[in-house]
């Protein structure tokens, strides 16, 4: 919503409680007293309102969420996302499709997945995008390779390497991320474990969020020039199934807990 019908919106609704529900000041504007209720008892009025259609989803017997995940075991983000949703959801019948590193949307596209929990930036035309977490990255190199010993890095340190490319038709988008914004050439992969055993084997440079693990033989550099990979929940715009909105909720509450890797 742009900037004045929001305005109008809120001093309807302003006008509607009789109250101030923003301090508005020189320095920014937060919620009022009054402000800060009515955000409680909204947010209590729409998790009733998801949980009736949930009920009602099952009672239909058509309860069930296909989630598509960009493997990440070690991501506590995750974890707590899905021991949100059963706490919230339990009727719900839940499907995982595990995907590869070709489709950043995890199934979304091609109708194989309702809502999935990925990492952007990717082609989103036709598809609702919202961010959960954003993760610096670093830069995966052999441990004996010599940049391994430095603090941090800059793209401009790893021109001229090889870097690990996804197969043709892989999004773009995606794919420029990964290179670091250029053009690269390197060996096909299509799985993390590709990239890592490209690395070992080759001296590859691959880039990661920082936090993940690497297997012993390589390092991790901090890239500080290189914007976050930010992890998102994503799924078919228009899509009106409401245990996807319920999803989504859950998904932001979940990663409001889980800090950004280091």
């Amino acid at each position: 919503m742009s900037q004045p019908p929001l305005s109008r919106a809120i001093r309807q609704l302003e006008s509607e409680v009789g109250a101030a529900l923003f301090d508005r000041s020189p320095t920014g504007v937060g919620l009022t007293r009054v402000g800060a209720v009515l955000l409680d008892e909204a947010r209590a009025l729409l998790e009733q309102a998801d949980r009736v259609s949930t009920r009602v989803a099952a009672a239909a017997g058509n309860a069930n969420l296909t989630i598509g995940i960009l493997g990440d075991a070690t991501d506590p983000g995750i974890a707590r996302l899905a021991a949100a949703y059963r706490h919230r959801h339990p009727e719900v019948e839940i499907r995982i499709r595990d995907t590869d590193l070709t489709d950043p949307t995890c199934g979304v596209k091609a109708g194989l997945v309702d809502v999935a929990v990925t990492r952007a930036p990717f082609n989103h035309t036709a598809l609702t995008v919202r961010e959960l977490r954003a993760d610096p990255v670093g830069a995966v190199l052999r441990a004996d390779d010599p940049l391994a010993r430095r603090d941090h890095l800059k793209l401009a340190d790893l021109a001229g390497r090889r870097w690990f490319q996804f197969p043709d038709g892989t999004d773009p988008i995606w794919q420029t991320y990964w290179n670091g914004g250029e053009p690269r050439e390197g060996p096909i992969v299509r799985v993390v474990q590709e990239c890592v055993q490209a690395v070992l084997w080759n001296g590859t440079v691959g880039i990661t969020p920082l936090g993940h693990t690497v297997p012993e033989g390589l390092a991790t550099v901090p890239l500080i020039d290189m914007a976050p990979s930010r992890v998102v929940v994503v799924w078919n715009e228009g899509d009106t199934n409401p245990l996807i909105r319920s999803f989504a909720q859950v998904a932001a509450a979940a990663y409001r807990d889980s800090p950004p890797r280091r």
